[in-house]
């Protein structure tokens, strides 16, 4: 990676009150001389610039090497907001030598000097891509850098490892036997908090990337009347004539806890409408993208619908039946047993219920922050506790090099997982989301 001096705007380009500039490189007091006398390092002060005809007052805020976000001596620019004078400065700084960032290089540089773990980065990112409060909550959460429970077990694999290492090195001269019962039993207890962690980053991850949700059901089960619900808004028209929904609405929005992106559908039936059968066809694309389906049924029903249940014949492990209007029948109703709410009366109780079981299992939202949520971090999870387990369960004989071997193993992966190994990692693709200036 280039480590030459770079800027990039902080703030959006439109007008607003500030336009903050930023720059990172190295020697910037020198380099920034012909435009500004930085202040002391962390410290705030006001400037005159002047450049090209241009003339501005700006407070400029310098952090040098090593105590900044980058490692390297960074300089903010906060200017008036006027987007083309952010713009006509970026131009000057470029005349001084200073390259435009990339998306992320800031935090790139970060993570290559120390400043940041890839944990760290990662939750950064997912921040900025958070729709709803939980998202929010969950990645501020993963900001703090390694958690606690992970520095432990990293601590204690490397001792164990340090231990065999020695008896294989040593045993023979030094008569330094390993202790396997030991290690087999530490190993076992590292399996119970990975487990559990395990659960926790499985939940994490529907947290994170949201829970695509299709409403589906026969004509006037009360669907769009769920789908506003669940979204606390009127976005679906609600009639008693059949058929009113003739396309596919969606909507982000969190309920109950749970980042939801939820589809009203037509009523799936065979229809002479030419209208309402364009809708009934884009069902289909809905519920291949869906993470679950709700099939909702009014209880008042004896039993869903041939059709609808034909349809969803290929969605069958993703398909939960869900019984509507439960304030119209008695508890006593045979056809009201299972998942029972009424939509129209917000009782949802049942329903949310149910989701949280299916996608979070037996963790709260809460339980689930600062849990390892990514792709990546939840198959390194993974592969770490395969080896763990692994180790767990050698024979009392096994050869001191085995479980020498799945010992390293597991600090690879961690130290993949950290991204203390820089060879595994792909800087360009992980940061090609970022923001300039970050």
């Amino acid at each position: 990676m280039r480590m030459e001096p770079i800027c990039a705007p902080a703030t959006p380009p439109f007008a607003s009150a500030l336009a903050v500039v930023r720059v990172s490189g190295a020697g910037l007091s020198a380099l920034l001389a012909p435009l500004v006398e930085l202040p002391p390092p962390r410290t705030a002060a006001l400037r005159r610039l002047e450049w090209g005809g241009y003339l501005e007052t700006a407070l400029v805020l310098y952090f040098s090497a090593p105590n900044s976000y980058t490692g390297q001596d960074v300089v903010e620019f906060h200017l008036h907001g006027n987007p083309l004078l952010a713009r006509r400065l970026l131009e000057r700084l470029a005349g001084l030598g200073i390259r435009p960032a990339s998306p992320g290089e800031f935090t790139q540089r970060a993570l290559l000097n120390g400043k940041k773990d890839l944990l760290e980065v990662e939750a950064l990112n997912d921040l900025y891509a958070a729709a709803t409060d939980a998202q929010i909550r969950q990645a501020a959460a993963r900001a703090g850098g390694l958690p606690a429970w992970l520095k432990d077990a990293k601590a204690e694999i490397a001792r164990m490892a340090a231990e065999i290492e020695a008896s294989i090195d040593y045993g023979e001269e030094d008569g330094v036997q390993p202790d396997l019962c030991s290690i087999r039993e530490r190993a076992s207890k590292l399996v119970e908090v990975f487990h559990v962690e395990q659960r926790r980053a499985a939940a994490a991850g529907w947290l994170r990337n949201g829970i695509r949700v299709a409403i589906v059901g026969r004509p006037n089960a009360g669907k769009s009347t769920l789908f506003n619900a669940l979204a606390k808004d009127d976005r679906a028209i609600v009639t008693d004539l059949p058929g009113t929904t003739r396309d596919v609405l969606d909507t982000l929005c969190e309920w109950a806890g749970l980042p939801l992106h939820i589809f009203d559908t037509a009523g799936l039936r065979d229809t002479h409408d030419p209208i309402e059968g364009l809708g009934v066809a884009r069902v289909a694309a809905v519920l291949d993208r869906a993470d679950l389906v709700i099939h909702l049924v009014p209880v008042t029903d004896t039993a869903p619908d041939p059709e609808v249940a034909r349809r969803l014949v290929p969605y069958t492990d993703k398909v939960m039946e869900v019984r509507n209007q439960s304030d119209l029948c008695g508890t006593g109703n045979a056809a009201a047993d299972g998942i029972r709410i009424s939509a129209l009366n917000g009782d949802l109780g049942q329903l949310e219920s149910a989701l949280k079981a299916r996608f979070l299992g037996d963790q709260s939202p809460d339980a689930c922050l600062g849990a390892l949520a990514t792709e990546r971090q939840r198959a390194l999870l993974a592969e770490t506790l395969g080896q763990l387990e692994a180790l767990a369960n050698l024979p009392q004989d096994s050869p001191a090099e085995l479980p020498a071997s799945l010992l390293q193993g597991a600090i690879g992966l961690l130290v993949r997982l950290t991204g203390e190994d820089r060879a595994d990692l792909t800087l360009d693709a992980m940061f090609a989301n970022f923001c300039l200036g970050k």
